[in-house]
Order: structure tokens, then sequence, then C-alpha cells
């Protein structure tokens, strides 16, 4: 549970559900592909979600195709061809 924009991104990666206490989010793929769930700023909106994810009805995320860790590489490979 986080109001931050930014830790969606580590909960992706490390593929543990995470509820967003915001109207938006910087990643919003991070919503689509099933990792996130932005539940706004009212805090009744919680108790659903909750439930959701204690009753493992929560979406299985995955990794974005470009999250993979080899942004360097890519960067490099991209550089040296120059």
């Amino acid at each position: 549970i986080t109001d931050s924009g930014g830790i969606t991104e580590e909960t992706t990666v490390l593929g543990v559900p995470c509820m967003t206490l915001r109207d938006s989010t910087e990643r919003p793929e991070t919503v689509t592909i099933g990792t996130n769930e932005i539940v706004g700023t009212n805090p009744s909106n919680i108790i659903p979600y909750l439930h959701r994810l204690l009753r493992q009805e929560w979406k299985q995320g995955s990794i974005p195709t470009l999250w993979d860790g080899k942004t360097a590489d890519r960067i490099v490979e991209i550089l040296i061809g120059f």
C-alpha cells in the first residue's frame, strides 16, 4: 500500500501486489499489466481491494518487456553502432 508514484516499478519487478492511494500514477503500465491498482484518495476505498488481495483474487501481472534489467546493454549496443 503506497501513495508513491515510483514504488510501483519495484513492486512490479518483485511480483508484489500494490495498491496506490492516489488518483493517478506515473507508471500506468503497472495498472495495465495488473501489478498495481489505483485505489484513490478515499480511505474507505481500500477495503474492497484489501479483501480481493486476501482472497488471492489479485490479478497476476508480468514484468513489461523492456523492464528486463538490460537497458544499459541496449544503450551500449546502439552507441557502438554509431
